[in-house]
């Protein structure tokens, strides 16, 4: 959902005040985005001060946008969702950067200190600076371990420059399926927060009647992995991409570490900028088993 440009001197006026205007910025932006998706994401970015990189990831030239300001301090790292995929239930798309990046828009929607976005491999970057980008990197493969390699190492790449400190993933549709494989990898992840997240993509599939991705790793063959990690899943009970059902069945699975959120009538693709703050403030616990709300 690295060669690195130099970052922008920091903003005049301070971040807590930008935020007031910044979900209608943000709806402003996505009303619009289609016809220049990278131009629309420099937009939302730039206004909180999420400066563009590249980062070279394994094979991947992957896009990121980083706002970087306190050493002492988490980061928070978002991923975006599988973007344009599909032009249609058989045609793969031929570029997969999504019209909207509602996984930048999450992260534009963050007032904390330390905030990365990473798109996915071949998502904005050019097709032409990423030599091994195919369409299986956006279908059947959008899961494949060296995508989840070149996550991670790009997850490492910005957890450098706050050493010491611990990370908090959060992943939007397919970017939450990335966020649980790559924490399954790792033991400095914090937190785990999915938004509409594929939490296992055979169910999914299955709901949908199309072809399974057996070259793709699924999150929940990783459930034990990441079973002490605080988590909670957030699902729109519209959300007729990705239904309750998945995540529900990944929490159930997991245990009392992970925690269910159903936000009633929202959809795949529905304005979850605009509450993120809000479910952004709920504080991700293994404390006891919470009852599913």
């Amino acid at each position: 959902m690295h060669s690195m440009t130099r970052f922008m001197p920091v903003l005049p006026l301070p971040l807590r005040r930008l935020f007031p205007w910044l979900a209608l910025l943000i709806a402003l932006c996505l009303s619009g985005c289609a016809s220049d998706p990278r131009g629309h994401a420099e937009d939302m970015a730039r206004p909180v001060g999420l400066q563009h990189e590249l980062v070279q990831a394994g094979p991947f030239l992957l896009t990121a946008y980083a706002r970087i300001t306190r050493a002492d301090q988490p980061l928070t790292v978002y991923i975006e969702g599988d973007g344009l995929a599909w032009r249609s239930r058989y045609a793969p798309s031929d570029d997969p950067t999504p019209y909207r990046a509602l996984g930048l828009a999450l992260a534009a929607a963050d007032p904390g200190p330390n905030v990365v976005y990473l798109a996915r491999p071949c998502q904005f970057t050019p097709m032409q600076r990423n030599p091994q980008c195919a369409a299986d990197y956006w279908t059947g493969k959008r899961f494949a371990p060296e995508v989840v390699t070149a996550m991670d190492v790009a997850v490492s790449h910005f957890l450098a420059r706050v050493p010491g400190q611990r990370v908090n993933l959060v992943g939007y549709s397919g970017g939450g399926a990335i966020a649980v494989l790559v924490a399954a990898r790792r033991h400095d992840v914090m937190s785990l927060r999915t938004v509409a997240g594929n939490l296992d993509h055979d169910a999914v599939n299955r709901w949908h009647k199309v072809s399974p991705m057996p070259a793709s790793d699924n999150p929940i063959d990783v459930a034990a992995q990441v079973a002490s990690i605080p988590q909670i899943h957030f699902s729109g009970t519209g959300d007729e991409v990705v239904p309750t059902a998945i995540a529900r069945s990944f929490v159930t699975k997991i245990g009392p570490c992970a925690r269910l959120r159903p936000v009633a009538g929202l959809s795949h693709g529905g304005d979850w900028p605009a509450i993120w703050p809000r479910l952004l403030a709920l504080t991700p616990s293994c404390a006891a088993a919470v009852a599913h709300e």
